[in-house]
């Protein structure tokens, strides 16, 4: 999938945790078989990538060794491949990346941003996939230590701008390279806020976007410390905004109400048209 070649829309990246300690489904789809059951069902309403990940990014989570992240993703993203789904690997390692690629991966979206794993930025250059990088400040064990801020916007976007000149100088095809803001990672809830309303300044980047919010604990603090799954309403009224700025993809845990919200943006916005947030052709 050359993400610029999309359907001039809103993409939706449905998630695929098979892991065993995940914030949102607390290790609903751990197993082989229960992650491509997920896999197809988000298919089935509607989701344009999977995002198969294996180890958990949720603040304060343990890393797992690669050989178990790999036996985690690997089998999935597999299955999911050889039934046509375009099949993205959420993980930081280089190894686990070229393995899922071999499997049938043609996303690699790192959460480091290429700054856990030297190799990471040479490697997504090589295999010729799309990458995203995203904002970030350190593992998840002690990632909301750095959570300090002058100004939100301005210093995520220059660091971020780091991640996308260190890709480049890698050989990432420019193409091929996706950016994310980070949101929940290194951030208080006012941070994301922050950054949600001024995304445009990361647009200036010049990369689309992926952004993802789905069900995460700023939403929880705004509904009066909502669970998780009772936050998926307010994630799908943030579609609806990121996708009216026309943001590449929103990365949710589940699609069929996303799919509809952007439906409708589009319809609003007239048939071809659009957006101005996300890249400099429209966010596709």
């Amino acid at each position: 999938m050359r993400q610029r070649n999309g359907p001039g829309r809103t993409l939706v990246m449905g998630i695929v945790n098979v892991t065993p300690d995940s914030f949102s489904d607390g290790g609903e789809f751990a197993s082989t078989d229960a992650a491509i059951s997920r896999g197809r069902a988000l298919l089935a309403e509607g989701a344009d990538l999977i995002d198969v990940g294996g180890e958990s990014t949720r603040p304060g989570a343990a890393r797992v060794e690669p050989a178990e992240e790999m036996r985690r993703v690997v089998p999935v993203i597999r299955e999911l491949a050889t039934q046509g789904a375009v099949v993205s690997v959420d993980t930081t390692r280089a190894e686990v990346a070229r393995a899922a690629v071999a499997a049938g991966a043609t996303v690699v979206n790192d959460v480091s941003g290429g700054l856990a794993d030297p190799a990471m930025l040479a490697t997504a250059a090589e295999l010729g996939v799309d990458y995203v990088a995203m904002h970030w400040r350190g593992p998840a064990s002690v990632m909301q230590q750095f959570s300090h801020y002058d100004d939100v916007a301005a210093e995520v976007a220059e660091e971020l701008a780091q991640r996308r000149d260190a890709a480049l100088a890698a050989g990432v095809d420019v193409d091929r390279l996706i950016l994310d803001p980070g949101i929940g990672f290194a951030k208080t809830a006012e941070h994301n806020w922050t950054l949600l309303a001024r995304l445009g300044e990361l647009a200036a980047l010049g990369c689309p976007l992926l952004v993802g919010v789905s069900r995460k604990r700023f939403l929880g603090e705004l509904l009066a410390s909502r669970p998780p799954k009772g936050r998926d309403d307010a994630s799908v009224a943030l579609t609806t905004v990121l996708a009216a700025q026309g943001v590449w993809a929103v990365r949710t845990h589940t699609v069929r109400a996303h799919v509809d919200a952007i439906a409708v943006v589009q319809r609003l916005r007239g048939e071809g048209h659009r957006g101005a947030v996300g890249s400099e052709n429209g966010g596709e």
